[in-house]
C-alpha cells in the first residue's frame, strides 16, 4: 500500500476552543454557532432580540455547551459589556466570530439617525469588536503575543455597486479593507483574521417568504446559512501557519443583483 501520510495537511480542532459569535441568534451567526458547539466548542452568543436568543440557545443546547446575552451593539459600552460576558463564561475567547449586522437602504432613503445607527452597527461594532477581541486574545500592544482567530463576516455586496446599495455595499467594502489590514496587524502577534464574503444567503435580512427562499435555495439561486458555517469551519480548521485571508461564498446560480 502507498504510503499517504503526507497527502494531507495538520489540522486544528474545533473541541475546545472558546467562541464568541456576536448577531448568533438568527441566521449565519446561529448556523456557525451550532456548527461549532457540535464539535465541542463552547459558545457564547449575543443579539438584540430576546425571543430570538431564547430560541438560539435551545438549540445550540441540543448538540453543545452555550450561553448568551440580548445586547445592541450599536449602544456605546456594550461591546465592552458583551467581551467581558463571554469572557466570563467562557474563560477567556479563542475565537471571535463578528457578525451582527442589520440592512440598509438606499442613501438617500434613509434619516440621519437611521444612517448613524447602521454605520454604528454595521461597521464601527465592528471595528470595536475586533479590538476588544484582540485584546481578549492577548494581542493588544505592539509587542504582544497572543493566539487566536478573528473572523468577520462581510458580504458579496462589496463588489455589487448598486443605486439601492449605497450605504450597505459601502460599509462592507470598508469592512474588506479593515480585513485585510487586519490580518497583516495581527498575524504577528499571533491572532489570524479571516473575512468571509457570503453571496445571496436565506435570512430574515433577505426579502421574500421562508417559502419563497426555500425555493430559491432549491434553485440553488440562494445559499443556505449552514452553507456559510462550513466554509467558517474549514478556515478555523487550517493549520495554525496557515491563514485563509478571504473567502467568497456564493450560489452556483446567483447573478449578481
Amino acid at each position: 500500500m502507498a504510503d499517504i501520510s503526507d497527502a494531507h495537511t495538520a489540522t486544528t480542532p474545533i473541541a475546545g476552543r472558546r467562541v464568541l459569535v456576536t448577531g448568533g441568534t438568527t441566521g449565519i451567526g446561529r448556523a456557525i454557532a451550532v456548527l461549532l458547539a457540535s464539535e465541542g466548542a463552547k459558545v457564547f452568543v449575543c443579539g438584540r432580540d430576546e425571543t430570538h436568543l431564547a430560541d438560539a440557545l435551545k438549540r445550540i443546547r441540543e448538540v453543545g455547551e452555550c450561553d448568551g446575552m440580548s445586547i445592541d451593539l450599536a449602544e456605546e459600552d456594550n461591546v465592552a459589556r458583551l467581551f467581558d460576558a463571554a469572557s466570563a463564561y467562557l474563560g477567556g475567547v479563542d475565537v471571535a466570530v463578528i457578525n451582527a449586522a442589520r440592512g440598509a437602504e438606499g442613501l438617500t432613503d434613509m434619516s440621519e439617525a437611521e444612517l448613524r445607527y447602521t454605520i454604528g452597527s454595521n461597521f464601527t461594532a465592528y471595528l470595536l469588536s475586533a479590538q476588544a477581541a484582540a485584546k481578549a486574545m492577548g494581542a493588544h500592544g505592539e509587542d504582544a503575543k497572543g493566539s487566536g482567530d478573528i473572523v468577520l463576516i462581510g458580504s458579496m455586496s462589496a463588489y455589487v455597486l448598486g443605486k439601492g446599495s449605497t450605504v450597505y455595499a459601502g460599509i462592507k467594502y470598508g469592512i474588506q479593507g479593515f480585513a485585510i489590514a487586519l490580518r497583516r496587524e495581527l498575524g504577528r502577534k499571533g491572532v489570524r483574521v479571516s473575512l468571509v464574503e457570503p453571496g445571496l444567503t436565506g435570512s430574515d435580512m433577505v426579502g421574500g417568504t421562508p417559502e419563497e427562499q426555500a425555493e430559491r435555495i432549491a434553485k440553488e439561486e440562494m445559499l443556505r446559512a449552514e452553507d456559510i458555517a462550513v466554509g467558517v469551519h474549514y478556515l478555523l480548521t487550517q493549520p495554525r501557519r496557515a491563514v485563509v485571508q478571504q473567502l467568497t461564498i456564493s450560489p452556483r446560480m446567483q447573478d449578481e443583483e
